[in-house]
């Protein structure tokens, strides 16, 4: 099958990921545009998790203010060369990401980040709850899974659904642009002010 260049151009628009990278993909899938998408998507996580023990000493401080002026953010996005942390690709990321926070107010970075007394208490709360609904059991725990699962996708940025789009969380973004730009990032912290909180 040929793959034409308004096809990868397509998926690149798609994407943003390299132009060989999207011909590739097409090929290993027959040109179906979206088997494609989930193939970089894989290859993007495995090449970020490959990175991901390097370090990222590197990087910028992003502030967001919202328009009203009564919401602001401050984040550190960390990367490993001050080469990518000047390009306009991790700018728009740490913009993003600042907006994110102001509008979705998280508590955490990842879920690893959320003490162990404060996540023993929410499961408390929820088991309670359950017991209380009902709820059999034997089901208790699968469901209770579920619930802290919704926990950490309301308090930690990067299990958030992205404010732009709900398909993806902000944690798609930063493995994105590290299969992208070869480099590890992480949110390093962020604080979050609010007028009267």
């Amino acid at each position: 099958m040929e793959i034409t260049a308004a096809a990868v151009k397509e998926l690149r628009d798609r994407t943003g990921c390299g132009m060989m990278d999207c011909k590739k993909a097409l090929v290993e899938c027959n040109g179906d545009a979206e088997k494609a998408i989930d193939f970089l998507r894989e290859k993007g996580l495995a090449k970020a998790a490959k990175k991901a023990d390097r370090n990222a000493k590197d990087g910028r401080i992003f502030s967001y203010i919202h328009n009203t002026g009564k919401v602001g953010v401050m984040v550190e996005l960390d990367c490993e060369t001050d080469f990518v942390a000047k390009t306009e690709e991790f700018q728009q990321l740490g913009h993003d990401i600042a907006m994110q926070i102001a509008a979705a107010n998280p508590v955490y970075v990842t879920p690893e980040d959320v003490p162990a007394d404060v996540l023993e208490r929410e499961k408390n709360i929820y088991r309670e709850q359950l017991i209380a609904e009902g709820k059999p059991a034997d089901r208790l725990d699968k469901i209770l899974e579920g619930k802290v699962r919704k926990y950490y996708e309301q308090t930690c940025l990067l299990e958030q659904a992205w404010i732009r789009d709900g398909d993806k969380k902000i944690n798609d973004l930063i493995v994105a642009l590290i299969a992208k730009m070869g480099e590890n990032m992480k949110v390093r912290r962020f604080s979050r002010f609010s007028i009267g909180e």
